[in-house]
């Protein structure tokens, strides 16, 4: 064969802009927590991060989300455990811990992160479980793809865990680098970007959000 008709490769599902948006509609309505929740629930899922901070290089973000929680500044998944190595012990009906437990090891990177304060960040999330969980990656995607989050796009490596004895050789992230605290990130030794850039690049960014616009 020398050709092939795309056409009968491509699928399109009529309905999945509606599906999508029937997903956000609902994340978007979900209670708003502190960052620092003082309490457990079980569950896997989509979940955001805001910021209301009133000074410094994030200020911006108190004139958009003082009324109302519109533009995070951080959107992330967790998946059920096995999830991302299709192993055999996975289960879409986990009663795990992990969407909880991702969200306090946030609370705890922004607690050591200079400049930041935990008083000012607060995060919504959905419980996505049983067949609904097939969905976590995909409204994790339209989430950033909607909001393009700081954190997730421009300034990398909020969401970072250490990376263990032997893999320090590599470099810094860019948001340990403007927000430096973390023990294990001070380890990599690798060549990391300019706080000075950074900062300036954060500074661009946030000048350019619209409080109309969200």
């Amino acid at each position: 064969m020398n050709s092939c008709d795309r056409s009968k490769h491509l699928y399109i599902y009529p309905d999945f802009d509606e599906i999508i948006k029937d997903t956000i509609r609902f994340f978007n309505g979900t209670p708003v927590h502190p960052i620092s929740i003082q309490y457990r629930f079980p569950g896997t899922g989509v979940y955001a991060i805001y910021c209301i901070r009133k000074t410094e290089i994030y200020s911006r973000f108190y004139l958009i989300n003082r009324t109302a929680f519109r533009a995070p500044i951080y959107v992330g998944k967790e998946v059920p455990k096995g999830w991302r190595k299709a192993m055999q012990s996975f289960s879409v009906n986990s009663q795990g811990y992990e969407l909880n437990n991702r969200i306090r090891e946030h609370s705890r990177s922004i607690n050591l992160g200079e400049g930041l304060e935990p008083s000012d960040f607060f995060c919504r999330f959905m419980i996505l479980e049983g067949k609904e969980s097939d969905f976590i990656g995909t409204v994790e995607a339209a989430l950033i793809r909607i909001y393009q989050q700081i954190w997730n796009t421009l300034i990398d490596g909020f969401g970072n865990h250490d990376p263990g004895k032997g893999r320090y050789k590599q470099a810094k992230s860019d948001w340990d680098v403007c927000h430096p605290g973390r023990s294990w990130a001070d380890k990599c030794q690798g060549i990391h970007a300019d706080k000075k850039q950074l900062l300036q690049s954060i500074e661009i960014f946030m000048s350019g959000l619209s409080v109309e616009d969200v």
